[in-house]
């Protein structure tokens, strides 16, 4: 709206960059156009206000499809007023001079003179088609049916109005059909998320078949390399076993090989022993045999009596210690028979 203050008994004026204003005083226009701002008197002053901006109307209306299903169109026009000058003249855009506002409602009417004319080609068309055509399809050809019938209404045009655009948002039944349409779709979502889920768990339950599978062929696979670590370790002290074996048997042969080479050894020591001891032996022999050689020959030249006499020496050597001898006649008689024969 326009800017008006109060300076004693005059009034002042300033417009809007989108609003239309005229001046009349005594039935003659004084200021016209958009913009203005000018001194006026009250009481002599018939002002006009028209916006040129562009507008939004919202329209939300009921209609009926041709299979008796009442729907409710959503839809939105912007429209602006093209000819201020003639809206002016066709609706009371007037404003109180004292205070700037306006005395009706003239957009109000507009507004109504624009559901009324998009209105009728919707329901029209909607009346031709089914529920689910209206539904799934409708949108387009309403918009361009009440696109049509507002572009070529002549009532706008006398007005000074114009539509700049006209969009239909949406074609909605009732709540219960609306649910009731919903049904096979919402089946069908569930199905889906159904399968999803069925296809999940299956998926899940593979994964975890898969992951046992795993883990067994992970226990046989430990359990295959336990069995080789035991027949490795069971192969290791069989080897042990049999190197410690091959070790004494050569240690054996080789206590067997010294006992031999000792007893060898020994023996050779016990020939040689013996055979010394034998030399040794035959040489005292003969070393004896030689001299009683000797002693013989000595001997073989003494006479008899020297011979006796050495005799008795000797076989006094050999006789025991006598502490008392007892020399009796008969001894002595037989000693000298024995010696007289001699």
């Amino acid at each position: 709206m326009a800017d008006v203050t109060r300076r004693l008994f005059l009034r002042h004026l300033r417009g809007a960059p989108t609003s239309w204003v005229r001046h009349h005083v005594k039935g003659k226009v004084r200021h016209e156009g958009i913009g203005q701002s000018f001194w006026y008197r009250a009481l002599t002053a018939v002002l006009s206000e028209v916006p040129v901006d562009d507008r939004e109307l919202p329209l939300l209306f009921h209609a009926r499809t041709s299979d008796f299903a009442d729907v409710t169109v959503q839809a939105t026009v912007t429209y602006r007023i093209s000819a201020p000058a003639l809206a002016a003249e066709r609706l009371d855009f007037s404003v109180d001079p004292a205070l700037g506002s306006w005395r009706g409602q003239p957009l109000d009417q507009v507004a109504t003179l624009l559901a009324e004319l998009a209105q009728q080609p919707a329901l029209d068309l909607l009346a031709r088609l089914p529920l689910t055509e209206a539904l799934t399809a409708g949108i387009a050809p309403v918009r361009e049916a009440v696109s049509a019938a507002l572009g070529s209404d002549p009532r706008l045009a006398e007005t000074g109005v114009s539509v700049v655009s006209a969009r239909v948002v949406a074609i909605r039944p009732e709540p219960d059909l609306e649910r009731a349409l919903q049904t096979p779709t919402r089946e069908a979502v569930q199905q889906e998320a159904d399968r999803a889920t069925y296809a999940r768990q299956a998926r899940a339950v593979e994964q975890e078949r898969a992951i046992a599978e795993n883990e067994l062929q992970n226990k046989i696979e430990l359990a295959r390399r336990e069995q080789q670590l035991v027949e490795q370790r069971g192969a290791n002290a069989q080897r042990q076993v049999e190197l410690d074996a091959a070790a004494a048997l050569v240690a054996a042969q080789g206590e067997a090989e010294r006992s031999r080479v000792a007893a060898a050894a020994e023996a050779e020591a016990d020939r040689v022993r013996t055979e010394a001891r034998a030399d040794g032996v035959r040489a005292v022999g003969v070393a004896e045999g030689e001299a009683e050689a000797a002693k013989l020959a000595a001997y073989r030249d003494l006479p008899p009596a020297v011979l006796q006499a050495l005799a008795l020496r000797e076989l006094a050597g050999q006789l025991p210690e006598i502490g008392q001898l007892t020399v009796t006649p008969d001894v002595v008689t037989g000693l000298l028979s024995r010696l007289g024969r001699s």
